[in-house]
C-alpha cells in the first residue's frame, strides 16, 4: 500500500475533523447539549490520532541502526495501537461518562436543550457532510489497493494500519453523527434530556467498539504476524528452483507493512560445491523477490536433500 496514499487520507480525515471539532464545540457552549460535547471531543480524539498516524509513518523511514538492525517500520503498528487507546478513553469512556452524568441532570429537571433549537441540528447535518467528504478519500484511496477484497477482509488482511484506522474512525464518525442527531432531535421534540444522554451514550459505546477492534488487529501486527497464505505459497514455489531440490521449512515475518522478512532451511544436493550452492541461494533469492516484493530481508540455511520435510 503506497504511503502516498495512506497520508493523503490521514490528511483529508484531518482537515476535517479540525473544522468539525471546532463547530461542534460552539454548539455545545450555546446548547449544553451532552452530544454536541462528545462528538466534539470525538473529534478532536480523531484529529490528535491522525496526528500521530503521520507521526507513526515519519518515524518509520528512519534508516536501521546497530541497535534496530530491521529499521523502524513497526513503528507505525505502535502509533495504530496507540490510537486505538487514544480512541477508547478520550473517546469511548469520556462519551459514557458525559452520558452518565446528563442522565443525572436529566433526571433532576435540569437536562433539555433550552436555547439556540437549531443550532446543533444545523452543525450536525454539516458535519455529516464534512465527514462524508472524508470517508469518500478514504474509501477511493483504499480501493487502489483492496484488490477485490471485501471491506471486512481488507481490515483484517493489509498490514498497512493508517487506511484501516481512518476508515473505521470516519465511519464510526458518521455513525455516531447520527446518533447524536438522534439524540438531539428527540430532546428537541420531546423536552426531555435523556435522549440526549442516550445519544450520547450511543456515541460512548460505538468508540469503544472501535477502539477494541482496532487494538486487536494492530496488536496482532505488533506481535509479529507472518505472510498470508496466498504469498507463502509463492515463497516456497519460487524458493524451489535450479539447485534447490524443496524447503524444509519456513518462517516470515513482517518487520513493517511493506517489508517482509523471509528465514527458510533449504534442502541442495549433497554433490554441490561451495560455489554452486551459493549460486543457488542467489539464484532463490531473485526468484522470491521477483514473486514477493515485499520480501527484502531473506535469510537461507542449506542444508542437504535427504532431510527434506516441506513444511
Amino acid at each position: 500500500m503506497s504511503t502516498e496514499g495512506s497520508n493523503k487520507a490521514i490528511v483529508a480525515a484531518l482537515g476535517a475533523n479540525l473544522g468539525i471539532a471546532a463547530t461542534k464545540f460552539v454548539a455545545f457552549l450555546l446548547t449544553a447539549s451532552s452530544s454536541m460535547l462528545a462528538e466534539s471531543i470525538h473529534s478532536l480524539a480523531d484529529s490528535g490520532n491522525q496526528v500521530l498516524l503521520l507521526v507513526g509513518g515519519k518515524r518509520a523511514q528512519r534508516p536501521a541502526t546497530e541497535e534496530h538492525p530491521f529499521g523502524f517500520g513497526r513503528s507505525r503498528y505502535l502509533y495504530a495501537f496507540i490510537v486505538s487507546v487514544v480512541l477508547f478513553s478520550v473517546g469511548g469512556l469520556f462519551a459514557l461518562y458525559e452520558a452518565y452524568h446528563k442522565w443525572h441532570e436529566a433526571s433532576e429537571g435540569h437536562g433539555g436543550i433550552t436555547s439556540w433549537h437549531w443550532v446543533p441540528v444545523v452543525v450536525l447535518v454539516a458535519a455529516i457532510g464534512m465527514e462524508g467528504f472524508s470517508f469518500r478519500t478514504a474509501i477511493v484511496e483504499a480501493n487502489h489497493v483492496r484488490e477485490g477484497r471485501s471491506w471486512w477482509r481488507f481490515i483484517r488482511e493489509t498490514k498497512s494500519p493508517e487506511l484501516p484506522v481512518v476508515l473505521l474512525e470516519d465511519s464510526a464518525a458518521l455513525v455516531g453523527l447520527v446518533f447524536a442527531l438522534f439524540g438531539v432531535s428527540l430532546t428537541l421534540i420531546t423536552g426531555d434530556g435523556h435522549w440526549d444522554a442516550v445519544g450520547t451514550a450511543m456515541i460512548g459505546l460505538l468508540l469503544v467498539a472501535v477502539a477494541f477492534l482496532l487494538a486487536m488487529e494492530t496488536s496482532s501486527l505488533l506481535l509479529g504476524e507472518g505472510a498470508g497464505p496466498e504469498d507463502l505459497q509463492k515463497i516456497k514455489s519460487a524458493l524451489v528452483g535450479p539447485g534447490v531440490d524443496s524447503v524444509i521449512h519456513i518462517r516470515t515475518m513482517y518487520v513493517g507493512p511493506e517489508e517482509l522478512m523471509v528465514a527458510a532451511k533449504i534442502a541442495v544436493s549433497p554433490t554441490e560445491s561451495a560455489r554452486d550452492i551459493t549460486e543457488a541461494i542467489d539464484a532463490a533469492e531473485v526468484r522470491v523477490r521477483s514473486a514477493v516484493p515485499i520480501a527484502r530481508l531473506i535469510f537461507l540455511e542449506p542444508d542437504i536433500a535427504r532431510t527434506a520435510v516441506t513444511q
